[in-house]
C-alpha cells in the first residue's frame, strides 16, 4: 500500500483526502517515509515552499502542490524546489488520482530492488540496511541490468552499456565492474556480482 503524506491545515479538505485516499486504496501519513507528497503552500507555520525545499535536501519521492494559489509565478516557484506537479483547488478527485498514479508509476520504474539492494536511478545511489553509497551513471546501468535478469552475458552488458560496441573492449567492462563492487562494498554488499565462467554475470 502506497503512503501519501498530506500536509493540508484545512481540517475540513484534510478529511475530505483522507477519506478520498483511503477509499482508492492508499495509506495517509503525516510525515515522511512515504511514496508521494500532497502539500498546500498556505499553511500555518512553515509555508509548503519551506517543506518541499526541506523535503527536497533528503528524499526524491513526488511531490504535488495542491493549493488554492492560482498565480503563475507561484506555479514555477514550485517546480523549481523540486515539486512534480501542481493542482489548483477547488480540485478534480479524478484527476487528482490521475496524476498521483502516473507519479507513482514512473517512480516504481525508476527504482529496483534484490537482493536487497535498492537502487534509485532517478538520483544513481545505491542503498542496503541504511548504507548508500553514490553511483557513476555505467555503474548504475550495469547494476540495474543485473538486477533485472537472472544472468547477464559479457557481451549483452556491453552492447546494453555502450551503443557502439565494436569499439569497446572487456577491460573497459571489468573497470566498471570493479568499481561497481567497490560501491557495493560500501553499504555492506561484499561479493554481490558473481562471475559464471564462460557464462556471464548474476547478483
Amino acid at each position: 500500500m502506497d503512503r501519501i503524506y498530506v500536509e493540508e491545515d484545512d481540517k475540513a479538505i484534510y478529511v475530505e483526502l483522507k477519506l478520498l485516499l483511503e477509499a482508492n486504496g492508499y495509506e495517509v501519513v503525516t510525515a515522511p517515509p512515504c511514496e508521494l507528497a500532497l502539500i498546500d503552500i498556505n499553511l500555518d507555520g512553515a509555508s509548503g515552499f519551506e517543506i518541499c525545499r526541506s523535503i527536497r535536501k533528503q528524499h526524491s519521492f513526488p511531490i504535488i502542490f495542491l493549493t488554492a494559489r492560482t498565480e503563475n509565478r507561484d506555479e514555477l516557484m514550485g517546480f523549481a524546489l523540486g515539486a512534480d506537479d501542481y493542482i489548483r483547488k477547488p480540485y478534480d478527485s479524478s484527476v487528482l488520482l490521475a496524476r498521483m498514479a502516473r507519479l507513482l508509476k514512473k517512480r516504481e520504474e525508476t527504482v529496483l530492488k534484490k537482493k536487497g539492494l535498492t537502487l534509485r536511478l532517478d538520483t544513481l545511489r545505491v542503498s542496503k540496511d541504511g548504507k548508500e553509497a553514490e553511483l557513476t551513471k555505467n555503474e548504475a546501468r550495469i547494476l540495474s541490468l543485473l538486477m533485472k535478469k537472472d544472468v547477464s552475458a559479457k557481451d549483452e552488458i556491453i552492447s546494453y552499456m555502450w551503443d557502439d560496441s565494436l569499439y569497446i573492449d572487456s577491460s573497459t567492462l571489468y573497470v566498471n565492474l570493479n568499481r561497481l563492487r567497490g560501491k557495493l562494498r560500501e553499504v555492506g554488499a561484499d561479493d554481490c556480482i558473481v562471475n559464471i565462467r564462460g557464462v556471464g554475470y548474476k547478483l
